[in-house]
């Protein structure tokens, strides 16, 4: 069991794909989505939500797309989670003495420990092992 919801896997590979493949221009979310065996539609929120927190860029027009809106080594994975699924616990009105005492606290403390190891991983670090990956297994980021 991953602790790391499919949505911020899924905003984490997107990211790296789009800084991986976007050396001649903007990465399409149809092509996007091909390589990831998805619909272009499911990933255009996600996308949506990487352009306007600032990690991607957004293009419009026939040759439009994304590409990564800043240098990759400043781009963390816990930047890319924290946009993609947001972070914190939900607010409720009303919490019980056992919630509020003791696992409130704690469970924060273990998100504040989890992200900061996500902050240590940069989109360059990860963009680094997909270069390397790609030599030792030719077509990893091809259609399936």
């Amino acid at each position: 069991m991953s602790i790391l919801s499919r949505r911020g896997r899924l905003a984490i590979a997107a990211v790296v794909d789009i800084a991986v493949h976007a050396v001649d221009g903007p990465v399409s979310a149809k092509a996007l989505a091909a390589r990831h065996n998805l619909p272009p539609r499911h990933l255009e929120p996600l996308l949506q939500a990487l352009v306007r927190s600032g990690i991607l860029r957004g293009l419009r027009g026939p040759r439009g797309g994304y590409d990564v809106a800043r240098d990759r080594a400043k781009i963390s994975c816990g930047d890319i989670v924290r946009t993609a699924v947001g972070s914190g616990i939900d607010e409720v009105d009303t919490l019980s003495p056992l919630m509020e005492a003791i696992i409130v606290p704690a469970m924060a403390e273990a998100e504040r420990d989890y992200f900061a190891r996500l902050d240590r991983i940069s989109v360059a670090e990860l963009c680094a092992k997909t270069q390397e990956a790609l030599e030792a297994i030719p077509g990893l980021l091809e259609p399936a």
